[in-house]
Formats: structure tokens, sequence, C-alpha cells
């Protein structure tokens, strides 16, 4: 089988794209299509959730684009945050990104290595008696919610943004080889989108264990999966896979 066209479910990159030596390697053409959208929920949303903010010692945020809502929704409300705030975040980088909105070396902010046990980890005894604010999604996963149960801890879940589905009527999978999914929401977008969908040839590539586990669910028969030893990205899978094609 010839591959001549992939389909990433992502936003283009601004910068150059890591698939550009796959496209000259082997003479085939990447596209980038999100599958999904994120909305802001508006501070009506925000309101019938009864979430106080200025109630909560600390805030633990686990993407960046929860540092921008809830930015976001505190300058509607016009709710001034104080600098005896702390924040949690999953990563170095989401951290970092406070910078967009405070005086970064003035508060208290504490980052892990992008699992929920490093998060936990930094929250431990010293940290336990602040009143926690998660950010979090409409699909967001229940694994830190649920290790603030088991740790007692008393916090408040605020969804500041959804996931849904783009509006994919008018794009055709007709000349594509390959279709790679990066989330559960990935997958539910496409179904939703294409629930006559025929498989027949084309390869399915999906990130993680949970975007494959939606993906088959879903009646999909999964080519491949990343990341594993061998092939850390998807980027390195599809490099391997399209070895093999030749």
């Amino acid at each position: 089988m010839k591959i001549q066209k992939i389909l990433i479910s992502q936003a283009e990159p601004t910068e150059k794209s890591p698939y550009s030596d796959l496209e000259e390697t082997f003479d085939i053409e990447v596209t980038f299509k999100p599958l999904i959208q994120i909305e802001g929920v508006t501070v009506k949303e925000f309101r019938h959730q009864r979430v106080e903010i200025l109630s909560h010692t600390a805030i633990v945020f686990t993407a960046r684009t929860a540092v921008d809502h809830f930015f976001r929704i505190c300058e509607e409300l016009r709710v001034i945050i104080p600098e005896s705030m702390k924040y949690f975040c999953a990563t170095e980088a989401i951290a970092l990104y406070l910078q967009k909105y405070i005086v970064y070396r003035k508060r208290k902010i504490f980052f892990g290595t992008g699992s929920v046990e490093s998060i936990m980890k930094l929250i431990s005894s010293k940290h336990k008696v602040n009143k926690f604010l998660l950010a979090f999604n409409n699909n967001h996963k229940t694994d830190l919610s649920d290790a603030f149960v088991k740790a007692k801890l008393d916090y408040t879940e605020a969804i500041l943004y959804k996931t849904v589905n783009a509006d994919m009527k008018k794009f055709s999978l007709k000349d594509y080889d390959i279709l790679v999914f990066y989330s559960p929401a990935d997958v539910k977008s496409f179904v939703e989108n294409y629930p006559r969908f025929k498989q027949n040839d084309k390869i399915i590539v999906t990130f993680g264990t949970a975007t494959a586990k939606a993906a088959e669910d879903a009646k999909l028969n999964v080519t491949i999966k990343a990341p594993t030893p061998e092939m850390p990205s998807i980027k390195t899978a599809l490099e391997k896979f399209l070895k093999q094609q030749k």
C-alpha cells in the first residue's frame, strides 16, 4: 500500500512542522486538522457552578489552557487574586506560563513532573491545610480528584472551559491513508462527525492508552499505538511504519 496523505488531528504548528522531514523522505503530504476546539465557559455558566474563587487558598493547574480561562473568568468577574494565593502546577512549563498573568517571583508557585503523584507529593503534609481549587475542562479525567479524595483534602472543582467537536461536515477523508488521533475527545468527535465511516484499508494511529481504547470501543481497527519504548512519539511510530512500507 502506497501511503500518500496523513491526517493529524491537531492544529498546524506555528513553527516548522515536526513531520516535515517525513514528508521529504517518504514523499507524502501531512495535513493538520483539529477534530476538537476549546470554548471558555461563560460567566453565567461559571456562576451556576457556585464556585467562590476567593474562598480558596490554592489553585491547581494541569494545563496552560486552564490558566488562560481562569484569569479570563477572574477578569470578567472583577476578582482580584491576592498575592497569598498558592499555585500548584502539573509541570514547570505550566508554572512558567503563569508569568503571562502574575509577577512570578512574588508568588508561591510549585510544580511537578506531569503526573498526579508529583502534584500530590508537592502538597504532602506541608500544604494540606489549604482549600484547593482544581481548574478543569468538561472532559477532565477523575484521577486528580480521586487523589484529593483519598488524601482527604478540602477542594472544589471548577469547569473553566469546554472541549467541543469541530465541524467537519465539509472536510472529506477520501484521500487520506492514515488518520492520527491524539485523545479520546478526537475519537469522539470523529465518530460523531462521520457516523457512516467505513475504515476499509485506512490506517488508524493513536497516542496514549486511553485514545487507543476509545478508538477500539468505537469499532476502529488501530494499527499503530504510541508511545512505546521503541516508538516514544507519533513521529517515530509513523517513520517506522513508512520504512516498512518501502
